[in-house]
């Protein structure tokens, strides 16, 4: 058993719909941990008296403990290709995504690079992601090696890719599928990781090839789906071409078999209200990816359209269209998304979405997304004086929400001193 102590904050239901009892906030507390899995919760003053005696205790205190955050979507080999300049999307796929996943057929590089971006979701507080590989099966190999290594609880797939893409990055819907299924095979319930099948999108997937993706969701109930979903204007207007028997963009992937509460699609911006009922009656997710969405001009993710019609979702950073790692970054470009759509963001909202309700998103809940005794205790601990202005400025903040706006909006990878995953320090600033 481990003790830790600090200000601890966690969700345990939507303050959107649940504003009274969505939060529990303990300014000195103290978080026990055992076997890697949260102990109990509570008053330090109440707790620390009845710890067995050599209990080791880590003191926290004037920083923030929270659980780790939760990115729903996001791709590790465009790590390098961040804040490349100038394009939107299908264009930045060609010039910029595309040469940069050639090189994921070398293992050792993408293992490489598995281990720096692993490094920069630790540094950022991140400790679960959903995580697009490239079409190479190595490159997911590689993924999910680093992953178990760390101890890590991601979700990741194989991009299925068989058309209008390079030839060294297209695979055939057979290919897809039978490499997809070795993988299912060899990784899916391993350790702390699942498998999610992975049409880059409707454009780069022929019919037969999502048909594939749909046959392997049927065979292995549980596993996830990823994908992208009207992201683009232009991106529309090509679905409808590619697909003129699909009523809408959504429908390309339905008729599939691919919409249920495992399925997440990235974006959803440009959405019509049949298709938002569509994703709510099918409890199907969206990823809301500010960062990205603002970098490459998709548009604006309006959240309360969205949640007055049901539909379900979360955040994402979408490395490498997406222009930073942190959640805390992407909950500032978040709210300024919001404003633009006449809508604030609440912050205790904003950090709900970014730990429990991602956990729920992703039906992780059981597991990760608050304190509650037996979850696994992948947490992290916030410096809210990390820098100057930050911390001149939470000196002047009155409320515990103002504290988390502040910190929403002027924090980065510099707040997180540390992050643990299921009780051992996994990252620390003074390392």
């Amino acid at each position: 058993m481990r003790a830790f102590r600090g200000s601890i904050l966690h969700y345990l239901e939507d303050p959107h719909s649940h504003p009274d009892q969505a939060r529990e906030y303990i300014e000195d507390g103290l978080l026990l941990v055992e076997s890697g899995r949260i102990r109990a919760v509570g008053p330090y003053a109440s707790m620390m008296p009845s710890l067995p005696t050599g209990t080791p205790l880590e003191d926290y205190s004037g920083k923030l403990l929270m659980p780790g955050m939760i990115d729903l979507h996001t791709h590790y080999p465009q790590t390098e290709v961040i804040a490349s300049y100038g394009r939107q999307l299908l264009d930045w796929l060609n010039n910029y995504t595309f040469p940069t996943e050639m090189k994921f057929s070398d293992k050792a590089y993408a293992s490489a690079i598995a281990e720096r971006f692993v490094q920069e979701l630790l540094r950022n507080g991140t400790t679960t992601a959903m995580v697009f590989t490239t079409v190479h099966p190595q490159s997911t190999e590689a993924f999910f090696e680093v992953a178990e290594q760390h101890q890590l609880r991601m979700i990741a797939g194989k991009v299925m890719m068989d058309r209008h893409a390079p030839a060294g990055l297209c695979d055939t819907a057979e290919s897809s599928y039978t490499d997809s299924k070795a993988l299912i095979e060899r990784w899916h319930g391993k350790a702390r990781l699942s498998y999610a099948v992975t049409p880059r999108f409707a454009p780069t997937s022929t019919p037969e090839q999502l048909q594939a993706a749909g046959r392997l969701m049927q065979e292995y109930p549980g596993l996830y789906l990823q994908s992208h979903l009207a992201e683009n204007r232009d991106e529309l207007a090509w679905v409808a071409e590619l697909f003129p028997q699909a009523r809408d963009y959504l429908d390309a992937y339905e008729q599939a078999g691919l919409l249920g509460p495992h399925c997440v699609y990235a974006h959803g911006i440009h959405l019509s209200d049949s298709a938002c009922q569509r994703l709510a009656d099918s409890g199907t997710v969206l990823a809301h990816c500010p960062t990205s969405n603002l970098f490459l001009g998709s548009g604006l993710f309006d959240m309360s359209r969205l949640t007055d019609q049901g539909v379900r979702f979360a955040l994402g950073t979408d490395v490498g269209g997406g222009t930073s790692f942190s959640l805390f970054r992407t909950l500032g470009e978040a709210y300024k998304v919001q404003q633009l759509l006449q809508h604030s963001l609440h912050p205790d909202r904003a950090f709900y979405l970014a730990t429990l309700g991602g956990a729920r998103a992703l039906s992780l809940d059981q597991h990760i997304g608050n304190f509650l005794p037996g979850k696994e205790a992948d947490f992290i601990v916030i410096d809210p004086e990390s820098t100057p202005l930050l911390s001149f400025r939470i000196q002047h903040c009155k409320t515990l929400s103002e504290k988390l706006f502040v910190l929403a909006t002027l924090g980065d990878d510099r707040l997180i001193a540390a992050t643990y995953i299921l009780g051992q320090l996994a990252y620390s600033q003074e390392a």
